[in-house]
C-alpha cells in the first residue's frame, strides 16, 4: 500500500473516532453530526482499501 493510502486511511480512522466521541457527548442535532462523521469515516476507509485491492487485481 502507497503512502498516501495509508495517510487517508489513517485520517479516515481519525475522522471515526471524532464522529464516535461526537455522538457520545452530544445531544439534539450534533448527535446525528457525530453519528454522520463516524459513518463518512467508516465508509471512506472502506473505500480507501477497496481501491487498493482494485488496483491489485488489475496488475
Amino acid at each position: 500500500m502507497v503512502a498516501g493510502r495509508v495517510f487517508f486511511l489513517a485520517l479516515s480512522a481519525l475522522i471515526a473516532l471524532v464522529g464516535l466521541f461526537t455522538a457520545a457527548r452530544s445531544e439534539g442535532y450534533l448527535n446525528f453530526f457525530g453519528f454522520a462523521l463516524l459513518a463518512f469515516g467508516v465508509l471512506f476507509g472502506l473505500s480507501v482499501v477497496k481501491r487498493h485491492f482494485d488496483e491489485a487485481d488489475a496488475h
